[in-house]
């Protein structure tokens, strides 16, 4: 089983990162695997949303998968389960600070098949990436603040 929860304190406003977070077209900024990450039908992210992602894999290879919107609280909660790809789940959450913002990412699930002895292998290279990606959206984030802020 595969179960890691990464915090990051990104001195922003909580709406400020959640609407980052939730922004299909801006995943490949900090998720840096990211090929594509693609929103199916029109409208605004919500509850029942999909996306087509494409992410490099080891080597190179990409992996492709559909995920589904499964939470869904304003600057609170966003969660995301896949529908198709490996079954490795996301839940975010967004809890205000003085200074900004703490965002819990936490991913779980289990890989499928033979992939599965691999897990105790695959879980602290997962924790890294994970822990790479929050720090890369701290940085964009951070970066974006207007002088004198």
């Amino acid at each position: 089983m595969i179960d890691i929860t990464v915090e990051s304190d990104v001195e922003r406003p909580v709406a400020e990162v959640f609407d980052y977070v939730t922004d299909p077209s801006k995943l490949a900024t900090w998720q840096t695997n990211t090929v594509s990450a693609v929103q199916e039908g029109d409208g605004p992210v919500g509850l029942g949303t999909r996306i087509r992602e494409v992410h490099r894999g080891p080597g190179g290879r990409e992996a492709k998968s559909v995920v589904e919107v499964s939470e869904y609280e304003p600057n609170r909660t966003f969660a995301l389960r896949v529908v198709e790809g490996t079954p490795i789940h996301a839940r975010i959450t967004f809890e205000q600070l003085d200074d900004g913002t703490l965002m819990r990412f936490r991913v779980h699930g289990r890989l499928g098949g033979a992939m599965r002895i691999l897990e105790p292998l695959v879980r602290p290279a997962l924790r890294r990436q994970f822990r790479q990606h929050c720090a890369r959206l701290k940085d964009v984030l951070e970066a974006s603040r207007p002088a004198g802020s």
